[in-house]
């Protein structure tokens, strides 16, 4: 069995624990305290070195201390935010109520006299209205042109010149009319009866061609005339295919003369009754045409007319 090594508790004798004794009191009186130094600290009123219980006592009372001051400090000291601070909120908070209040007076005043002024009631659909006038959904505002951007419209110096017509001479007339789509060549053989009174004065066939110009310009004049009150392009007779329904209820294709005036000055007359100008006016075996104050009567004919 292995011997401890550690030596038996020595007794110590009483003439030792007297010099024990006599070197602690040495020390107090000296001032040499070094063992009990961590133990104890001084009074910081009577400088005396008191025991770990009267230390931890003063550390109570001075803890208690430091919180009733913070009690009794205001909340301004305290926390940054005191009465101060608080008033001014309400302050605020006063004001941005009373303004409240007051725009829904104003509104409520202002809703009332527009009810007084209009007798029918507001409906649910109406939106307030605007300072620029109201526009129709089908009208477009006309936008400001841009002079520095290009402007690619058709300005109708190609049309002009397609229906342009020049003399030998040099001079130019433009044509103030063009045919339809639907013009074509008639299959009967149309006439015109020229009378003056009661005396045949000419005899024109008007079906070589799908349509007769009417004027006093004789350089795009198809059928001249003389008289000063008829325009320089006057009028126009003109044959268009349409389709008409027959005595059973078919359609049918045919080709048939009609008139046009070209917004003359002293317009055009079908059997004694102006037509309208720019609009075509169908024409019928046996019509009577005059243009102008002309006193010529056009008598519109053809082979199967009896």
């Amino acid at each position: 069995m292995p011997r401890d090594s550690r030596s038996p508790p020595r007794y110590r004798s009483r003439r030792e624990e007297d010099s024990r004794g006599e070197r602690r009191d040495s020390g107090y009186a000296n001032g040499n305290f070094s063992r009990d130094k961590r133990r104890t600290q001084p009074d910081s009123k009577s400088g005396r070195y008191n025991s770990r219980e009267d230390v931890s006592s003063n550390r109570d009372r001075e803890r208690n201390s430091r919180r009733e001051d913070n009690r009794r400090r205001p909340d301004d000291e305290r926390y940054g935010y005191g009465e101060q601070e608080r008033e001014r909120e309400r302050q605020r908070d006063r004001e941005r109520y009373d303004g409240r209040r007051e725009r829904e007076r104003e509104g409520e005043g202002h809703s009332s006299r527009s009810q007084r002024r209009s007798a029918s009631p507001p409906s649910r659909t109406s939106r307030p209205r605007s300072s620029r006038p109201e526009s129709r959904p089908g009208s477009r505002e006309p936008s400001p042109e841009d002079k520095a951007k290009p402007n690619f419209a058709p300005s109708g110096l190609l049309a002009a010149e397609t229906n342009t017509v020049k003399a030998i001479d040099g001079t130019k007339t433009v044509l103030k009319y063009n045919e339809p789509p639907e013009a074509r060549k008639p299959v009967l053989g149309w006439r015109l009866y020229v009378f003056k009174g009661s005396e045949q004065v000419e005899l024109l066939h008007i079906h070589r061609q799908s349509a007769y110009l009417i004027g006093r310009d004789r350089l795009v004049a198809d059928i001249p005339i003389e008289h000063p009150s008829c325009s320089k392009q006057h009028a126009v007779i003109q044959y268009r295919y349409v389709q008409e329904k027959n005595e059973f209820g078919d359609t049918k294709g045919v080709v048939k003369p009609f008139i046009i005036d070209l917004e003359s000055t002293n317009g055009t007359h079908v059997n004694d009754a102006a037509i309208p100008p720019a609009r075509y006016y169908e024409l019928k075996a046996s019509d009577i045409i005059k243009f102008g104050q002309s006193t010529r009567e056009y008598v519109l004919l053809h082979d199967e007319a009896s």
